[in-house]
């Protein structure tokens, strides 16, 4: 479990590594099997057998690091290649509620869910989730005509940059999901890269987790989902996705997506499209 005194050392480690990013550094307890094979071979050269070559192509990927003479999974190795991460990077989950209603009120919860596992894995969960509660208004005239309540496509943006973007060295905090009748709500941990603010984020890209995001980007989405959401892997690394979120969004609704900053956490704001008959109604 990521406790203070692993969090200690993970600092320590990141203000003595220099230019070395978090997501690159050793988490403490881990070993080279932490790693799951199932999940660190879509990473590595394929047909790979030998396992001092597996241990070179690890470390060349930066999955596996050494401390001294042992080796550790690094932040991004566990992240993406073991199928409990939170065990030892606290609160690296999601955790998305849904409310029949517009205020956080416990007697108004549908259903909750902590998604955890790889974080590929925790994005396609999380997309699931929303999917599930994202209502579909239909009307009749010429034709049938449909419309949802969110884009999906805004939403698996979303929910990417936050897992991409988030600063997994804050365990204080998660990923929080909360869906309401009139918003979706999405909170990120970590200020913004660099010197991006809000207003920057339509025409600035800042990347906090370069090997996470390049992982990402290696890892391929089934042919359903990827055309749901239109490409290939978790993340295309175009610098669109703010703009596709900004988009979509206000396309459906009518209203454009806030970002807000409170501290040192990101909270993104997508309203609801009315239902159609709504529409109709006023």
């Amino acid at each position: 479990m990521f406790n203070s005194l692993t969090e200690q050392r993970l600092l320590q480690s990141r203000s003595q590594a220099h230019r070395i990013a978090f997501d690159e550094q050793f988490v403490p307890n881990t070993h080279k099997d932490t790693l799951r094979e199932t999940l660190y071979q879509r990473f590595i050269t394929e047909g790979a057998t030998d396992r001092e070559k597996i241990e070179d192509l690890l470390l060349k990927r930066r999955l596996l690091v050494k401390e001294g003479q042992a080796y550790r999974a690094s932040v991004a190795g566990l992240l993406m290649c073991h199928d409990r991460p939170d065990d030892y990077l606290y609160n690296s989950f999601i955790q998305a509620v849904f409310y029949n209603g517009v205020e956080k009120d416990a007697n108004y919860q549908i259903d909750a869910k902590d998604f955890r596992g790889p974080l590929d894995q925790q994005i396609v969960d999380a997309f699931k989730f929303v999917e599930r509660y994202n209502q579909v208004s239909a009307r009749k005239d010429i034709g049938r005509i449909e419309r949802s309540q969110y884009s999906m496509r805004a939403v698996f943006e979303a929910v990417v940059n936050a897992v991409v973007h988030r600063d997994y060295s804050k365990a204080g905090s998660k990923i929080r999901l909360f869906m309401f009748t009139d918003r979706l709500e999405l909170y990120s941990p970590g200020a913004l890269a660099n010197t991006l603010t809000v207003d920057d984020l339509r025409y600035n890209q800042a990347t906090r987790n370069e090997l996470l995001a390049r992982l990402l980007s290696e890892t391929t989405l089934s042919d359903d989902m990827g055309a749901q959401v239109v490409r290939h892997h978790f993340l295309e690394r175009r610098g669109e996705g703010v703009g596709i979120i900004l988009n979509e969004s206000e396309r459906l609704s009518g209203k454009t997506p806030v970002y807000e900053l409170f501290g040192e956490e990101l909270r993104l704001t997508i309203f609801a499209a009315k239902s159609l008959q709504e529409e109709t109604e006023s």
